[in-house]
């Protein structure tokens, strides 16, 4: 159950930077001056939006896994299988979501099937 909790916490963490990157973005769309130290040109705005959809089910995985739902075991596993197969799309940023999600489907694997051998 312990390593539940931690990927629980991962996931979460996970969710608000997600959402912390629209708002991060959010004044490049309301017309404020890129800053020159930032060498890439910022996202799409349905990019951002979709990143906060993700950003919200990750929080709805983590607290469903915290309280111990079935449904936030599986919805935990997807979000995090897809954090680590969307990380090419995202590039710099996939690196962060590989080892986020990948770091907590690790956990949640091996706290669901233990130290069970395949034979």
């Amino acid at each position: 159950m312990k390593r539940y909790k931690m990927a629980a916490i991962i996931i979460i963490i996970h969710g608000i930077i997600e959402i912390g990157g629209f708002f991060a973005v959010l004044p490049l769309y309301l017309g404020a001056e890129p800053s020159p130290l930032v060498p890439f040109d910022p996202v799409p705005l349905d990019v951002a939006i979709g990143g906060v959809i993700w950003g919200v089910l990750r929080l709805i995985a983590g607290i469903g896994l915290i309280k111990s739902f079935k449904w936030g075991l599986v919805l935990s596993a997807l979000v995090c299988f897809m954090a680590i197969s969307a990380m090419f799309e995202h590039m710099p940023f996939g690196l962060m979501d590989a080892v986020l999600g990948g770091t907590a489907l690790i956990l949640i694997l091996t706290q669901y099937f233990g130290n069970k051998k395949i034979v």
